[in-house]
């Protein structure tokens, strides 16, 4: 443990056994994906894995599933029965008191992955993966604009419990302790609206609300996430976008070289437990 800031640093043992224990949790959501016929896929660094790797990024943490919204409320309304709640649990923003994040997590049970900064959050922080519903994004030059910048409003007032203690710019940090003060049953209602409002017309492009996008992309193509193939990921078959190399290249430039190692992303952790043997 260093003292200085709490941040623990895992082992690549402990890293390995956090990716099997994830992978546990994808094979969980491809078991109720396939029993109650859902449509899944990797995205962002899994999917990168997936063609680069054949499995995980060597030094990768987390591992991401994605949904168009339609299927991610099938999958949510799943979890209530078909999820094994003896080690597995959910948590979304609607059903999880404190929760602040505009996607949701499948959390193993008795364990703990807890990001440096979050250790204050009220709500189970077992090792987990990410859920992550993709929304319309209009087609119009200037409301796609304006969506934007909502995604950008509610990305950060989500953040903003988070950023009021560890961001190191004042004035930044000030603006994140005025923004937490906002009612979050009134921040989750609105963000509640805003996704119903994009949920008539099927739009050519789509994206996780609150999550950051590269500079100048909206959205991504809806095929991506729509026409799929299966692809290697460590001892699974799980399905990503059939044209990799046009959504890896809009996310990720040229994702086949490596980057250096000072570039290779990892969260900072500040507290790992893992499931007694």
């Amino acid at each position: 443990m260093d003292s200085k800031n709490n941040l623990y640093k895992l082992t690549d043992d402990e890293l390995k056994k956090v990716q099997d224990i994830q992978k546990e949790l994808i094979n969980e959501v491809k078991r109720i994906c396939e029993k109650c016929g859902i449509h899944f896929c990797m995205v962002g660094g899994t999917m990168l894995g997936a063609i680069r790797h054949k499995g995980y990024i060597p030094w990768d943490d987390d591992a991401d599933i994605g949904f168009l919204r339609t299927e991610y409320e099938k999958f949510r309304k799943a979890c209530k029965t078909e999820l094994n709640h003896e080690k597995y649990y959910m948590q979304d923003l609607r059903d999880t008191p404190g929760y602040r994040w505009g996607y949701g997590k499948l959390r193993r049970k008795n364990t703990e992955f807890v990001r440096l900064n979050q250790e204050f959050v009220p709500y189970g922080l077992g090792i987990s993966i990410d859920l992550m519903p993709f929304d319309n994004v209009p087609d119009h030059w200037l409301s796609k604009r304006i969506h934007f910048f909502r995604c950008f409003l509610y990305r950060k007032i989500f953040w903003s419990e988070v950023g009021s203690r560890s961001e190191e710019n004042f004035w930044k940090r000030m603006i994140y302790k005025i923004m937490r003060c906002l009612p979050m049953k009134m921040v989750t209602k609105s963000y509640q609206r805003f996704i119903d409002s994009g949920c008539g017309k099927k739009t050519k492009l789509v994206r996780i609300l609150t999550f950051p996008t590269p500079k100048g992309v909206y959205g991504y193509e809806r095929k991506w996430y729509t026409s799929l193939s299966l692809y290697q990921f460590g001892d699974m078959q799980l399905p990503g976008a059939k044209d990799y190399d046009a959504y890896l290249r809009a996310k990720y430039g040229d994702y086949m070289k490596l980057p250096p190692v000072e570039k290779r992303k990892v969260h900072p952790v500040s507290k790992l437990t893992l499931p007694e043997e």
